[in-house]
Order: structure tokens, then C-alpha cells, then sequence
């Protein structure tokens, strides 16, 4: 079994899999056109996950489908992949921010949303072996994205929310995480992976251009 994930812009991804003869599509994070940037008008999707509630991140109008929408903590199994929806932050005094962990195979991926602080001993607990990490790296200071990896020692990580052109809004650029990450970059159009493709001594970053 294997996973492509594709990055849309912002915080939204499109992950598909296979399992079995099951197959599944998971939109995170739509977001509103008003943000200068645009969603394929053919998207669609099984499963939508919204981390909290703004235009950039809950625009479920842009997906099309007969889907099942998540957008608060909790646990759920949705075509064979498995969801936890975590409580967090996105900073002090600012709205709740749901953190995802999809379990789909034997692969395991977190979509962090739009955190605003280092992990809890509970969130770090609950997102413990995750393979392949999603981290916004352009509007929280660089040195938490930086923190957040080092906590979760994940095999591959996809950095996510940082400057586009036309993308409206204070965003820093990806080059600031990939120079305080310190390792080695790679930059994919989607990330094709399956379980055994995973590094082993080493973790990789994937910079994804946007689809």
C-alpha cells in the first residue's frame, strides 16, 4: 500500500490511498479563494478536516462529494483509516486548533494545522511515532516548527502555511525553516511513498510545489 500527497496552498492537502480494495481521498484545510489563491474546481473528497475556524482553513464549499467532515477532537474510523483529532492551540489568547492523525495502513501521518506553541507532554504522547509530519512554518516563530520536528522525530516532513505569491497575508518564506531545519530538502511535485520507502537513519524534508 502507498499514499500520494499532494499540496494545494496554505494548509490544504489532498492524501490518497488504497487499502485493500478500499480506496480514500482526505482534503485538509480547504480554504476561501479570497486568500489570492485558488482550489481546483474538481476537487472532491471522501474525508474534509478542518482545523479551525477561518476562512483559510474551514472553506468546505471549494470540496465536492458525498464527504465525511471532522473538524473538532475526537476519534473516528472513516473507510478503513483511522482519525484522531487533537486538541490544541493556535497561541495565546487565540481559538482552539485541531491537530489530525490519520492512520491509513500501516503509514501514519499529523496535520498540525495552525499550532501556535510547542507540544504538551499529552499532544507529544499522542502523536508518538507519526511518520510523515505536515508543520506550518510561515506565520509561528521558525524556531517552534523547528522544536515541534525535533520533539516528534518523524521520517519525512512536509513544511505547510508559508509565502506564495499572491497568497494574501505576513507569511514568511519556506527558505527561513529549511535553513534552521538544517537537513538536507527535496522539492517534489506529490510525494508518492509506501511503508517500506520510509527512511530509516535519516529524516527527509519535502518542500511540495503546489498543485
Amino acid at each position: 500500500m502507498s499514499i500520494n500527497i499532494t499540496w494545494l496552498g496554505l494548509s490544504c492537502f489532498k492524501i490518497q490511498c488504497k487499502i485493500g480494495e478500499s480506496g480514500a481521498e482526505i482534503v485538509t484545510d480547504p480554504y476561501n479563494p479570497n486568500v489570492g489563491l485558488k482550489l481546483p474546481r474538481s476537487l472532491s473528497a471522501d474525508i474534509v478536516t478542518v482545523s479551525h475556524n477561518h476562512d483559510a482553513h474551514n472553506y468546505t464549499e471549494a470540496v465536492g462529494g458525498d464527504y465525511f467532515l471532522m473538524k473538532t477532537p475526537g476519534e473516528v474510523e472513516v473507510r478503513k483509516i483511522f482519525i484522531y483529532g487533537i486538541h490544541s492551540s493556535r497561541g495565546e489568547g487565540k481559538e482552539p486548533n485541531t491537530i489530525y492523525r490519520f492512520e491509513i495502513g500501516d503509514i501514519s501521518v499529523a496535520h498540525l494545522g495552525d499550532i501556535g506553541h510547542a507540544l504538551t507532554a499529552e499532544e507529544l504522547e499522542q502523536l508518538e511515532g507519526v511518520d510523515i509530519l505536515l508543520v506550518p512554518v510561515g506565520t509561528a516563530p521558525v524556531k517552534q516548527a523547528v522544536d515541534i520536528v525535533n520533539q516528534l522525530q518523524p521520517r519525512i516532513v512536509i513544511p505547510m502555511h508559508y509565502r506564495l505569491p499572491n497568497l494574501k497575508g505576513d507569511f514568511l518564506p519556506v527558505e527561513k525553516f529549511l535553513k534552521e531545519i538544517g537537513a538536507k530538502s527535496e522539492t517534489l511535485p506529490k510525494l508518492k511513498i509506501a511503508k517500506k520507502d520510509l527512511p530509516q537513519d535519516e529524516m527527509r524534508v519535502v518542500v511540495l510545489t503546489m498543485g
